[in-house]
């Protein structure tokens, strides 16, 4: 039993600690997003001092803007484009094709992982996903290349690369039906507040002829009593 778990703990740690990439929400075709590079230490007597992510040059990408980090120094590397990209209508002739992270302290320790974030952008709308090869170094000069691409119905192969699956594009005809839907949804309220405006002003237009029929009258009774009132008196 026990040497069974020991095989089935060394089959799944490297499918559970390789390098991989995941969105920080929805990364959808044709859109931004921010993505994290997830690094987990494999190793007990080493730390991870250096990651060198690939990105992909069949489908470039026009905005790479990796976020500072403390600990960490930066390199950004770009490559002229074969063919140059059209970007809100501003031609792009080159593009981050590499991000290097260097650890200028520990790295990443045994037993523990760090994330790497990077906006990225503008997403292909002709792919279903991006694959970024990456290279793990530790302080023991040891590289570790995650540059395997996983297929289809195949095995998981030992050393991943990360790949990053890309969503169905936003609607970008929501925001108008629902902005449409929502003035549709107004039609009725005004509708009613106008009919409701209606009928107090009418109702308040009645109660000031009542009144003033009614004043009319206490004014008239009040006119015939004086006139009775004075006669009286001539009388007496």
């Amino acid at each position: 039993g026990v040497l069974a778990g020991a095989a089935v703990l060394a089959v799944s740690v490297p499918a559970f600690a390789h390098v991989s990439v995941q969105p920080e929400g929805t990364a959808a075709k044709g859109g931004y997003t921010v993505v994290d590079f997830k690094v987990p230490n494999e190793r007990d007597n080493a730390s991870t001092t250096k990651l060198e992510v690939n990105f992909p040059t069949d489908h470039p990408l026009s905005s790479v803007a990796p976020q500072p980090m403390d600990g960490w120094k930066i390199q950004i590397t770009k490559s002229k484009l074969a063919k140059p990209l059209q970007v809100h209508g501003k031609e792009i002739s080159e593009a981050v094709t590499k991000v290097t992270w260097t650890a200028d302290g520990k790295g990443v320790e045994p037993g523990y992982f760090q994330k790497f974030p990077v906006s990225v952008g503008q997403l292909p709308e002709d792919a279903d996903q991006l694959v970024f090869k990456a290279l793990q170094t530790y302080s023991d000069k040891e590289v570790v290349r995650w540059i395997e691409v996983p297929q289809n119905g195949q095995a998981e192969p030992d050393n991943p690369a990360p790949v990053l699956q890309l969503a169905a594009a936003a609607d970008s005809d929501a925001p108008a039906a629902a902005a449409q839907q929502a003035t549709d949804d107004s039609k009725p309220v005004v509708q009613e507040t106008t009919a409701t405006a209606m009928s107090h002003m009418s109702s308040s237009d009645t109660a000031a002829r009542v009144l003033g029929v009614v004043g009319v009258v206490v004014g008239a009774a009040g006119l015939a009593y004086g006139a009775f009132a004075g006669r009286r008196r001539t009388t007496a």
